[in-house]
């Protein structure tokens, strides 16, 4: 997919450091307790993978685990903090003692450029902790791959696959909408629905789901006359969608925005991302 260079603007790398700070100050479990877990467990074959995949966009829970624990294995071990990060998480709450009305962003702004003329010998100190704790980590990663199946590794590699897929979906979602992308129009049963809700709105006492269910039922005993009325001002607008969205399409193509047109209507589409990995087949 193309992607324009505002992904890679400045507002997008200070809000990845603010995240990063965010987690490297956030209070984390006992690490040593974790590391013995990942030295002595015995994986065992998760049977409920899409259930787990499925909720990954459900459940915000979930968003807090690795793909490992979302699988039933114990969290892999995490790699060490960089010299730049270990500064940061030193010198945060120094700055927070002075200043406690300091905002995250005004942090990571002062001390991304403290960083650049920090003490040599910290610098030093913060490397050689650094390399130390990198040994450690790839001895413990090792050790923790080693113990993977590869049905396990399938599921891993699945799920970041699905993760990825999404992130691609919700960026051109976005640019779709940044073009100027016509909107579909509504159908006859939701034109009928957004009428209801201003001729028979929802009580006090009504759930909105029972309300909806309500309107539902009403449409169905409609007579065909009563529906025409409905049909004919959606297939109105959609006659006029199909020009607006024709006209757009030809414009995307000209500035070279080719993934954010149907590929239908492309003389050459691009080959079609497989649904599932065959991973799991050739167990």
């Amino acid at each position: 997919m193309i992607y324009t260079s505002t992904l890679l603007s400045r507002g997008s790398l200070i809000g990845s450091l603010i995240s990063k700070v965010r987690q490297v100050v956030a209070k984390n479990s006992d690490t040593a307790h974790t590391n013995q877990i990942n030295k002595n467990f015995t994986p065992t074959p998760n049977t409920n993978r899409p259930l787990a995949a499925a909720s990954l966009s459900n459940s915000s829970a979930l968003h807090s685990k690795s793909l490992e624990e979302q699988i039933g294995l114990p969290p892999r071990p995490k790699k060490p903090l960089t010299p730049y990060f270990r500064f940061m998480r030193e010198m945060r709450p120094k700055m927070l003692a002075k200043d406690p009305k300091i905002t995250t962003v005004e942090v990571v702004r002062q001390l991304s450029k403290s960083w650049v003329d920090v003490d040599p010998k910290l610098k030093e100190r913060l490397q050689s902790e650094y390399k130390k704790d990198q040994e450690i980590y790839l001895e413990q990663r090792t050790k923790y791959d080693a113990t993977l199946t590869d049905q396990q590794r399938a599921e891993i590699k699945q799920m970041k696959q699905d993760i990825n897929d999404a992130k691609e979906r919700k960026q051109l979602r976005k640019r779709i909408k940044e073009l100027g992308r016509p909107k579909k129009p509504a159908s006859a049963f939701l034109r009928f629905v957004a009428s209801e809700r201003t001729n028979t709105p929802q009580t006090p006492n009504q759930t909105y789901r029972e309300w909806h269910q309500k309107a539902t039922a009403k449409w169905t005993r409609l007579s065909d006359e009563e529906k025409a009325v409905y049909l004919r001002e959606s297939r109105k607008e959609l006659d006029q969608y199909k020009k607006n969205i024709s006209i757009w399409e030809e414009k995307m193509i000209r500035l070279g925005h080719i993934d954010v047109v149907r590929h239908g209507n492309l003389i050459d589409p691009p080959e079609p991302k497989p649904r599932k990995s065959q991973a799991l087949k050739e167990k």
